[in-house]
């Protein structure tokens, strides 16, 4: 274990708790990162101390609920490296943030028969809402080892598409997509970019504005936040422009019987009472991974991801899936004769907690022909313990079913 990952597992409670008796090993990161304490200590202060709803109140802790609030705002705007804090809007997570912009942006301006260019490791979050706006989505192909083709990519977008919609980190494959080539691309056929950062928030430094984007969104609940949060980072003349996606209350300017006027962005997308204690928990979750080394953590992932990869190639009937030169730690395999949901059901009575299914990426699955996989996926709290526990698991697994 490095010091720096045996000096942060201590800030994480459950990790000292027990699964099935064992020691939990937790290698499902990429579904939910689990929580510091620092994050759990902001939202109980919160509840305890200063609860009441935001904007209008004018006793103490509804105005302390608003501070901490905008200061959850001027947070996230930080860690996207974004102009303005105006830019943010808080949504439940990616999800939502990509069918508000399928909704609010796409759709008012797309004819019969518009498409929309994803790729063929897409989470199925970043296609339903484009198919749901009435778009048809076309993927951009991909390599045996999962990385993106972009020759391809410069001609489908030559051809004509309304959004370039991309993950910047694969869920279920690790690879880091090079977001900063594509938007260039997409600039020079006047295509507007959607980044879907949920798995790259926790494992890079994003800044929107190198990146060139016009929309970024993330979850909370994956860069050690609660869930229900996340954010919807847009350029601010997108925002401007964009009708409101939900109606209610805090989302207006004026309400009368015969039409309504709404309030500039962001509050104009955030209609009812929002998750404030969620926001809080977020502003400390990140609060705190700023507060550390992140060049010195991507080092020390990048280099437990190879000797994961090392351990796993060694086991008997095992084939890894995704082997793309720039990967996030994120460990995706299949072994012959075992089913994954076996897999991951045996590792757990050892107290092994990993994924298996299609990982919401059914399309991909079938452009690499496999119904489902297991994956273990990596956080700032991984050890090579815990990856050595999971060769040793999965070499029992092997020798059990063959």
């Amino acid at each position: 274990m490095t010091a720096l990952a045996s000096s942060l597992r201590g800030t994480f409670p459950v990790l000292g708790t027990l699964s099935r008796g064992h020691p939990m090993i937790y290698l499902d990161s990429a579904a939910t990162a689990q929580k510091p304490q620092a994050v759990i200590d902001a939202m109980t202060r919160f509840y305890t101390q200063d609860y009441g709803t935001i904007h209008r109140g004018v006793y103490q802790v509804s105005e302390r609920a608003t501070l901490a609030w905008d200061a959850a705002r001027e947070r996230v705007a930080h860690f996207l490296t974004a102009a303005t804090a105006d830019e943010v809007v808080f949504v439940r997570g990616t999800t939502e943030a990509i069918n508000l912009v399928a909704e609010s942006f796409l759709k008012p301006r797309i004819k019969p028969g518009a498409t929309v260019l994803v790729t063929e490791m897409e989470h199925h979050a970043n296609i339903v809402p484009w198919q749901l706006a009435g778009a048809k989505t076309v993927p951009i192909p991909i390599s045996d080892t999962g990385e993106l083709d972009l020759v391809a990519a410069e001609r489908l977008l030559a051809a004509g598409c309304e959004m370039l919609a991309v993950c910047h980190v694969s869920n279920a494959l690790g690879t880091i997509n090079p977001v900063v080539e594509l938007c260039r691309m997409a600039k020079r056929h006047g295509v507007p970019v959607l980044i879907d950062g949920a798995q790259a928030a926790p494992h890079l430094c994003i800044d929107v504005q190198a990146i060139g984007c016009d929309f970024y969104c993330f979850s909370g609940h994956k860069v050690y936040g609660p869930t229900g949060i996340g954010a919807l980072w847009a350029k601010r003349e997108h925002l401007a422009k964009m009708p409101p996606y939900q109606g209610g209350g805090d989302m207006i300017d004026l309400v009368t019987f015969e039409g309504t006027t709404y309030a500039p962005a962001p509050r104009k997308f955030e209609a009812g009472t929002p998750h404030i204690a969620g926001a809080i928990g977020l502003e400390a979750a990140l609060r705190w991974l700023d507060a550390l080394d992140r060049v010195a953590l991507r080092r020390e992932e990048e280099e437990l991801l190879a000797f994961g990869t090392g351990l796993l190639a060694e086991v008997p009937g095992l084939r890894l899936i995704g082997s793309a030169r720039e990967k996030a730690g994120i460990l995706t395999f299949v072994i012959e004769g075992v089913h994954p949901h076996d897999i991951a059901s045996i590792l757990d009575h050892d107290g092994v907690c990993i994924r298996a299914g299609h990982h919401c990426t059914q399309p991909l699955h079938r452009r690499l022909g496999v119904q489902s996989t297991a994956r273990a996926s990596l956080a700032l709290y991984s050890t090579r313990d815990d990856l050595e526990k999971l060769a040793h698991g999965l070499v029992k697994i092997q020798r059990m079913f063959n």
